[in-house]
């Protein structure tokens, strides 16, 4: 009897190895062909996509269904990232992610209401309990919408692993066509030291991408020495949709063995910041194209699979080798990348010039850069790698080398403003210069005594800068003195063109009502359908507030039957 039992288990124990995921336990959520705008993985600024994007036809308000039974164990609603987020936990120790919604179902949308009058916050994060909000498989759960972050309207879908490691959805059966191979944009050799060289140079080179009959690619031969890499630019195309998506893997071989792989399964939230030494940052930051490396680069990311020696090539005198490259999506679709190496140590004529400054960052050790008013705080491993930095300060400007060096973590800008006057004080804000015409973005500043202090995750052009204009208030879709009763919406606009909206409260006749706020739009909502509004004669009071405590306030009188 043990001996039929212990049969039963190693059976029962195989086949669970080989299903990993369960098969047909997650359904579609939602009732239109499933068409992706973006896949799980996908390279984006500083994270990778958790999810996969499902369209809805440039449309909110289509029906959002539980991908299977369980209960609501989170609900989110923020101003921005995943706007109004549902999340769903299952008896099987997975959980389902529904973003960006337009709302949620009425049972759960009373849930959320309910604790946001009773805490008068927009944003909310709550925690029910399994009893609570109990879910049955297919049932609606809420509607899709453009909430948060979300650049046009869609569904943000995701399943997580126990741990809340969200999973690709496909690996679940949660299917969308595709037939199309994945399309390689540029391929690039790095020189990766001093003694290394690529076609006699000793910086990066772009390599000629050469079709194939097949639909494969070669490229012209190069010659190299010492220790080099690679990166490609590559991307997917789903069969009815015109997006650049996510590549699902991407394997090297060199003279036939493989040496590294970048396997697209799954990840935790606390690495995705690493996805910015992945791809060769400065390129991206120069041309925002994202040439992912083909090499390990001193990573910790957990998509790392079968690396040898790194995924770097020794390139000796007088050998010759063949490295491939294999690209798939999920549908197993391939392409391929050959190149033919000659080592060869002769001509070497273009080493690369070093740019050196007073400054030299360790990677490993903290930094303390000071001079004028402004210092500059880095902590151990808040790069990845060592490099001469780029450090001045001319009056009020501080030039912190440029955004082309990656960040493990945010380092601490510190200004003395005691030269300025309390009242002056209170308006000044540390602002990092975006763009070509240097205009200044507001970081989050704090004030300690005479200091400013905020935190940045990203090199380039800081300046100390004052807010001293209120924020607008515009009604939108109604007068002083209106009668409304054939609304349902009450819509105010609000802007502000220094430090931005740091909170807004409104009121009639002295009791807090819930108005929505959509970043995009600059819009203000409240619903009437919350039946807060039930007297005839209405005092509205909305008061906005900037993030150095400028101050905003709109009355109005509206009547309403």
């Amino acid at each position: 009897m043990r001996f039929y039992l212990f049969i039963f288990f190693i059976l029962t124990s195989l086949a669970s190895s080989q299903n990993r995921y369960p098969q047909n336990y997650f359904s579609s959520p939602l009732e239109i062909p499933l068409i992706l705008s973006g896949t799980f993985a996908e390279l984006r600024s500083n994270h990778f996509h958790s999810g996969m994007d499902l369209k809805t036809q440039h449309r909110e308000g289509f029906k959002v269904l539980a991908a299977a039974e369980g209960y609501v164990s989170r609900i989110k609603v923020s101003h921005y990232g995943y706007g109004k987020a549902l999340y769903i936990t299952h008896p099987n120790g997975y959980t389902t992610v529904y973003a960006h919604l337009q709302k949620f179902s009425p049972d759960i949308e009373a849930y959320v209401k309910k604790h946001q009058y009773s805490k008068e916050s927009y944003e909310i994060e709550l925690f029910p309990k399994a009893e609570t909000l109990p879910i049955i498989k297919g049932s609606v759960v809420a509607y899709s919408g453009n909430s948060g972050g979300s650049l046009a309207p869609h569904l943000h879908f995701e399943i997580r692993d126990k741990s809340q490691r969200p999973m690709n959805p496909m690996l679940f059966g949660i299917d969308a066509k595709d037939t199309t191979n994945p399309i390689i944009s540029s391929l690039y050799a790095y020189p990766l030291d001093g003694s290394s060289f690529i076609n006699k140079s000793n910086t990066k080179q772009k390599l000629r991408l050469i079709p194939l009959d097949n639909g494969n690619y070669t490229t012209e031969n190069i010659e190299a020495i010492g220790n080099i890499g690679f990166g490609i630019e590559t991307n997917d195309r789903q069969d009815l949709a015109a997006n650049k998506n996510g590549v699902y893997n991407i394997q090297t071989f060199i003279n036939g063995s493989k040496n590294f792989e970048l396997d697209f399964k799954r990840f935790a939230f606390n690495e995705t910041k690493h996805i910015n030494q992945l791809i060769d940052y400065e390129h991206y930051t120069q041309n925002k194209q994202n040439v992912q490396k083909l090499f390990r680069a001193n990573n910790p990311l957990s998509i790392y699979k079968s690396v040898i020696n790194e995924g770097i090539l020794s390139i000796e005198d007088s050998t010759s080798s063949v490295y491939k490259i294999k690209i798939s999506d999920f549908k197993n679709n391939e392409s391929w990348v050959t190149v033919h190496i000659s080592g060869s140590d002769k001509s070497i004529t273009k080493p690369k010039t070093v740019n050196t400054t007073p400054y030299y960052i360790y990677a490993n050790h903290s930094k303390q850069l000071k001079e004028g008013n402004f210092s500059v705080s880095f902590y151990n491993n808040t790069f990845y790698n060592d490099f001469y930095i780029d450090f001045k300060v001319k009056h009020d400007t501080l030039v912190l080398h440029k955004d082309i060096v990656p960040t493990q973590k945010s380092f601490t800008i510190t200004y003395d403003a005691s030269a300025y006057s309390n009242d002056d004080k209170k308006k000044l804000y540390i602002a990092k210069l975006v763009g070509y015409k240097d205009y200044p973005s507001y970081l989050h500043t704090k004030r300690s005594g005479n200091n400013l202090i905020a935190s940045s995750k990203t090199l380039g052009k800081f300046t100390i800068t004052s807010d001293t204009i209120k924020p607008q208030i515009t009604p939108f879709n109604f007068k002083h003195k209106q009668w409304l009763s054939k609304y349902r919406y009450l819509k105010v606009k609000i802007d502000d063109q220094g430090s931005g909206i740091s909170n807004y409260r409104a009121t009639v006749n002295g009791k807090w009502i819930l108005m929505e706020y959509d970043y995009k739009t600059k819009m203000l909502t409240h619903d009437f359908n919350d039946e807060i509004v039930t007297d005839t004669k209405n005092n509205f009071k909305l008061v906005v507030i900037d993030n150095v405590g400028n101050s905003s306030t709109f009355e109005a009188l509206f009547y309403k039957k």
